[in-house]
């Protein structure tokens, strides 16, 4: 595994957004039995989950949340000299959205802004990248911004995803600062696990044509179209048993800390079912391990933020957590971090309306 340390680095803020509408799985009784559909949900522990109209991107989300977070903490524009921005739905194939979101925040020139392409672990690998970059000492305040849509890429007929993803971004502020903080980080990647988590179609591998985008039956009378993200549930559950919890182990020794020492144990909101698994290989206390799922369902990059902010938020705002973050799937990618966060900003996640259209966000 790749471990590396950093210090001096302090997370300022988070921000969570997420769009409006809301899918229950209620919902989904439409297109599966209601006995099949309850069944899911209690194994994903998904009750409910937001859904981006057409015309709002993962870039309107983060967006909307980077403005909130810039007015609570009353940082300067021309003060921020980096944003990197993490997703699997860039606005466009080229330009990178890292760079329209410098123009859309009115950041400054000299501010450094580029896309990453990583899901579930995108998050962890994001404030590593900061955190290092920052601790340079030339650089002093960034902002990563992370998030999917992952609807528009989930057929819903596909009974292995159509109950489990949802759409949101989050942006966090991080700086430079004098406090002897430490972060401990632990990666780890195995691209033979690509094609269990994939939307086969739509890159320069497998361009899009005339067929791609036509639903067909697959395995267990799923229906989907090779536009559309195929996700082997049993192959992505067999890695998290064989690599996350060494990875766990790894990032608390590497820190010289407990399990006991440990405030709370942020994981990437896979689902319930392999969250608890976790929580029991590891002989940690559940009260431990907040979970969003129930309300926003896996999120990809943007669900440990969003945890964050939904479980933590009134401690967090006012005293200092120690908080072991994990991310892990698609890729497969997987990395861990620990760290001393708060007292920080942490407003309420916010909704942005459904009406709100996409030429009206250009100008917030």
């Amino acid at each position: 595994m790749a471990i590396t340390k950093v210090s001096n680095i302090r997370l300022a803020g988070i921000v969570g957004a997420v769009p409006e509408p809301v899918r229950t799985v209620q919902d989904c009784t439409e297109y599966f039995d209601e006995k099949e559909v309850l069944k899911i949900s209690q194994s994903t522990g998904v009750k409910r989950w937001h859904v981006a109209p057409s015309h709002v991107c993962v870039s309107d989300l983060c967006h909307t949340a980077t403005e909130r977070l810039l007015a609570e903490l009353d940082w300067s524009r021309d003060s921020i000299d980096l944003l990197i921005f993490i997703s699997q739905g860039p606005d466009y194939i080229l330009p990178a959205t890292g760079c329209i979101l410098q123009s859309r925040l009115g950041l400054s020139k000299q501010c450094a802004a580029f896309d990453i392409n990583l899901g579930c672990s995108g998050y962890v690998y994001g404030l590593w990248l900061i955190a290092h970059m920052l601790s340079s000492g030339k650089l002093n305040r960034a902002l990563l911004l992370v998030g999917d849509t992952a609807s528009k890429t989930v057929s819903h007929l596909d009974r292995s995803a159509a109950l489990l993803f949802g759409d949101a971004g989050a942006a966090t502020a991080i700086e430079r600062c004098e406090e002897e903080r430490s972060m401990t980080f632990v990666f780890g990647t195995d691209g033979t696990g690509a094609k269990n988590l994939i939307i086969p179609a739509g890159g320069f591998r497998y361009r899009r044509n005339k067929s791609s985008g036509i639903p067909k039956e697959r395995e267990n009378g799923n229906i989907r179209s090779d536009e559309q993200l195929f996700m082997d549930g049993a192959e992505i559950f067999a890695f998290t048993l064989r690599e996350v919890s060494p990875m766990l182990k790894t990032v608390l020794k590497e820190a010289v800390w407990s399990a006991d020492d440990v405030d709370a144990f942020v994981f990437h909101q896979a689902n319930k079912f392999i969250i608890e698994y976790l929580a029991k290989r590891m002989k940690l206390p559940i009260e431990k391990v907040p979970m969003s799922l129930e309300n926003y369902g896996n999120t990809s990059s943007a669900s440990i933020p969003l945890t964050m902010v939904h479980t933590l938020s009134d401690k967090l705002r006012n005293e200092s957590l120690k908080i072991v973050m994990a991310g892990f799937g698609v890729g497969y990618s997987w990395g861990a971090c620990t760290l001393s966060c708060g007292p920080m900003v942490m407003p309420e996640i916010i909704i942005l309306p459904e009406n709100k259209k996409e030429t009206d966000m250009k100008g917030q």
